[in-house]
């Protein structure tokens, strides 16, 4: 039962005026503040939305890593998406966390935008749709989930102090779209970023209070993101509820004392405390509550369910009758590729997570074909790119012998404070003792490839690097940024150059200051020779020649897509063009497999045989993407974002503000697919496109002549799979008002459902058009308004493939046009 709001007062009045601003504000990074006089525990909050990391950066804390949010968006499957939120709650619970920071429904409002990975959609309707299923999964088991960055906050560029100008109209029709949709599904908190709109911070603007908390009725909490609230009185005054991290920072003794001093209303301090602990008590976290029962999930079954997850969003983009591959008429297939080998799992930024087991492409195709065909894999050449943090794999520890690196704590005289084995070179959150001054981690490499080696460290601040007792690298790198981001998760590296030979041991040690304001990260690397780019392509094509099939990763790097930064080009680089065109002239059999979590130019999408959109399919990629190349399961997914051939072709690519600072979204409601109508672009891939194993006709739709305004509507729509294979299409349905007197989107997304059937049977979908998809917002009377007259009514298969289409009067006979 949750406790009353009576109660909630009752608890209030026992708290000073100080004692409830003390809640305001963080007791750490990852909790809040106690108070043991009202039975208010801490609450541990943490990042998502791809796995639940828990309080700390460490590869000896696994989590579960599900496949990105840009590759659960594209299943289009809310039913599955719950669950996966249940599968997080319970990886939530285990890790003692009680808000789980996702999902984040901001929108792919340019492909530049270096966080898609992160994001869902382009599409206001698809976004808010698969964030409120994703919302009611996580909050059905006892945990808190998140609705971030509120709000315009859809680039890396700047975003600490960007000033994104935006019309009233497209503010509220597409960018606040899907945090209403997250309101309406119950989200215990809202995440203000780190952005301006319209000249204010978002930790102090009024849309924090109007829409969200008015209008809405949002009842619980709005934090901050990580370091956004940098003043004390005007973001007290706003709709801002929790500071975090702490326990520094603006609010704390500055409120009290802006409170004190009559500044800041008690009113509003006693409204924000007021929802601190409604949170609490819908998380047991306040005296005698309890939340409900863990979901308790068996290895087992989360494998499973992750790997289902990856087939379900698995996009396939193009086929020439290749796929499905049948295992039994393979004798040899040629896996092609560093990415195969080394799958790229997820994105970079403060969602990573260090996971469980990862399943690379090469390994689900070996897995599959075990005891049926020979698997051959050739590496290829080196995609561009930082080295790699070295791995437990490629060094031992110094002093034990044993796989991974030392990590030491030094004093200012250099003696040691603390040491201890760590599996990697990423160390995000080493840990601290008193009177450190510096950390140090060094390696033994035992390199298996004779040449020039990279070597490298990252990190900020006074660092160093030495093979063997010979300085490679010494000197003072200040931040350039004060983005948490690029601080304390992925800070650049810097690299010096060693020979290295076969059995030949060298140790390697990295040291770096821990000066104030520098982080505490530091990520050593080690990269091999890069093979001939030439010669290694010319392997990759024999290779691929003398197999039945090959199969060809290709994909982004670990700096390519991160939170902090965005894209400049969507180009994978000459190497893996080359190595691409290469293998599919060798073999017309050519699958090309895109490890990406957003859009990418395929210059060669034409030659080769299949296309499978893969994204950062989490730890059991490979495994689900095998099913999905031989059949095992059907490739479900459907693009959540256009896809361009060529960066030039998009109709929006600015993310850079001008030199004021400012971001202006200029093209108003036109944004993906909406923006390519617009401008009559043809995309390399629309919007809602997908294949699966089967084909569909698109036979009848039928939808009533007449809609009231503020009413849903109803479309059936009559489809037959007409291929020789069970499947499952998602049939979209698209509304246009030519004759609007108003400027409207060419078509924009109205509603979807799915639908399976057997070869040969015909089906009927239907899909609920909401009231709100034929409304839109008048800036001059500041409110919702229908407007009455004709409008289409499209079903298809994309925004570029609609066959069906009927009219339906839109009356105004309720009054509310």
């Amino acid at each position: 039962m949750e406790t009353s709001d009576e109660e909630i007062d009752r608890l209030l009045g026992k708290l000073t005026v100080e004692a409830r601003v003390s809640l305001l504000s963080g007791a750490t990074t990852w909790r809040t503040r106690a108070e043991p006089a009202v039975g208010l525990r801490e609450m541990v909050l943490s990042d998502g939305p791809a796995g639940v990391r828990g309080q700390a950066w460490d590869e000896r804390s696994t989590s579960v890593l599900l496949p990105s949010a840009s590759a659960l968006a594209a299943t289009w499957d809310e039913p599955l998406v719950e669950r996966i939120g249940g599968l997080l709650a319970a990886e939530a619970r285990r890790k003692g966390v009680d808000v789980l920071l996702a999902p984040t429904l901001n929108l792919h409002r340019s492909p530049l935008g270096g966080r898609h990975f992160e994001c869902l959609s382009e599409d206001p309707e698809l976004t808010g749709r698969i964030g409120a299923a994703l919302i009611r999964g996580v909050q059905a088991h006892g945990v808190a989930a998140t609705a971030k960055h509120y709000v315009a906050n859809d680039s890396e560029t700047d975003r600490l102090t960007v000033d994104v100008r935006v019309g009233e109209r497209a503010l509220r029709e597409v960018y606040l779209a899907p945090f209403e949709a997250a309101v309406a599904a119950g989200v215990r908190l809202v995440m203000a970023g780190y952005n301006a709109v319209g000249g204010t911070t978002m930790t102090a603007n009024r849309l924090l209070t109007d829409p969200l908390k008015s209008e809405w009725g949002f009842d619980g909490v709005v934090v901050s993101d990580w370091g956004a609230v940098r003043t004390t009185l005007e973001t007290a005054r706003a709709g801002l509820d929790l500071a975090m991290p702490g326990p520094e920072g603006p609010w704390g003794e500055a409120l009290a004392r802006a409170v004190a001093d009559g500044e800041v209303s008690e009113e509003a301090v006693e409204d924000k405390a007021r929802r601190l602990l409604r949170l609490a008590a819908r998380l047991g976290a306040l005296g005698d509550t309890r939340p409900p029962a863990p979901v308790r999930l068996r290895t087992r079954e989360v494998r499973a369910l992750a790997r289902r997850a990856v087939a379900a969003g698995a996009v396939l983009l193009a086929n020439r009758d290749v796929l499905p591959l049948d295992p039994g008429r393979l004798t040899t297939v040629a896996v092609v590729g560093a990415h195969a080998a080394r799958t790229r799992t997820q994105g970079g930024g403060s969602a990573g997570v260090f996971p469980q087991d990862e399943v690379s492409v090469l390994d689900g195709v070996r897995a599959a074909l075990r005891g049926r065909a020979r698997v051959l894999h050739v590496p290829g050449p080196r995609p561009d790119g930082p080295a790699p943090a070295l791995d437990q794999a490629e060094c031992t520890d110094p002093r034990s012998g044993r796989p991974g690196v030392l990590l030491r704590m030094l004093d200012a005289d250099g003696a040691e404070l603390y040491a201890e084995r760590r599996g990697g070179g990423r160390l995000l959150e080493p840990r601290l003792v008193p009177g450190a001054h510096t950390v140090e981690v060094s390696a033994r490499l035992r390199p298996r490839t004779a040449g020039t080696w990279t070597l490298g460290v990252a990190g900020f601040g006074r660092m160093s690097l030495a093979l063997d007792g010979r300085t490679l690298l010494d000197g003072d790198f200040p931040p350039e940024t004060d983005d948490p981001a690029v601080i304390h998760v992925d800070p650049p590296a810097r690299c010096a150059e060693a020979e290295l030979g076969v059995g030949q041991d060298a140790l390697l040690v990295a040291r770096r200051e821990l000066a104030p304001g520098t982080g505490r990260a530091v990520v050593v690397s080690a990269a091999p020779p890069a093979p001939d780019v030439a010669a290694s392509v010319a392997e990759a094509a024999r290779a691929a020649g003398a197999a039945d099939a090959a199969i060809v990763v290709v994909g982004t790097t670990e700096y390519g897509e991160c939170e902090g930064r965005d894209r400049t080009g969507l180009g994978l680089g000459a190497t893996q063009d080359a190595l691409v065109r290469a293998v599919a002239a060798a073999n017309p059999r050519t699958v090309a497999v895109v490890n990406s979590g957003g859009p990418v130019e395929l210059p060669w999408r034409d030659a080769v045989g299949a296309l499978l959109l893969a994204w950062f399919p989490g730890q059991e990629g490979g495994g689900g993407l095998a099913d999905v190349l031989f059949g095992r399961a059907e490739p479900g997914g459907r693009l959540p974002t256009t896809w361009p051939a060529a960066l030039a072709d998009a109709p929006v690519t600015r993310v850079r503000p001008d030199d004021a600072g400012r971001l202006d979204y200029a093209e108003g409601l036109h944004v993906g697919h909406r923006g390519w109508l617009r401008e009559r672009r043809e995309p390399a891939y629309w919007f809602g496109h997908g294949l699966g194993y089967t084909s569909w006709a698109y036979e009848g739709l039928a939808v009533a002549p007449v809609v009231l305004s503020g009413e849903d509507l109803l479309v059936r729509v009559r489809v037959r799979n007409s291929g020789v294979r069970a499947g499952r299409e998602v049939v979209q349905v698209y509304l246009a008002r030519p004759d609007s007197a108003l400027e409207r989107p060419e078509r924009w997304l109205a509603g979807y459902a799915a639908v399976r059937a057997e070869p040969g049977e015909a089906v009927t979908a239907e899909v609920r058009v909401p009231a709100r998809a034929l409304r839109h917002w008048s800036p001059e009377e500041h409110g919702w308004r229908t407007e009455p007259g004709p409008c289409r009514v499209l079903a298809g298969r994309s925004a570029g493939e609609l066959p069906l289409a009927a009219e339906v009067e839109v009356s105004a006979a309720d009054g509310t046009s």
